[in-house]
């Protein structure tokens, strides 16, 4: 099973906190984000398990775009 974040971009009152953000996880795979406090790390987190929806950008689990699934449904498919 593979997680893929292709172009997260997410901004509030116009400033952009995420820019172009992709991402390829692979089962059996652990990633760590690291950068420095406000860099975008809990944000691009947060918009991958669905916990805020994203301005741009797709999100899918194998090939299925799951970026407007809420949080549960994420969660049943894997």
């Amino acid at each position: 099973m593979k997680l893929r974040a292709e172009n997260l971009m997410k901004s509030y009152s116009g400033r952009k906190v995420v820019k172009d953000v992709s991402l390829e996880v692979n089962q059996g795979e652990i990633v760590g984000l690291l950068g420095p406090n406000g860099a975008g790390k809990t944000t691009s987190f947060y918009m991958i398990v669905g916990l805020i929806k994203p301005n741009s950008g797709t999100i899918f689990l194998e090939n299925q775009d799951i970026t407007k699934y809420p949080m549960y449904k994420r969660a049943q498919n894997g």
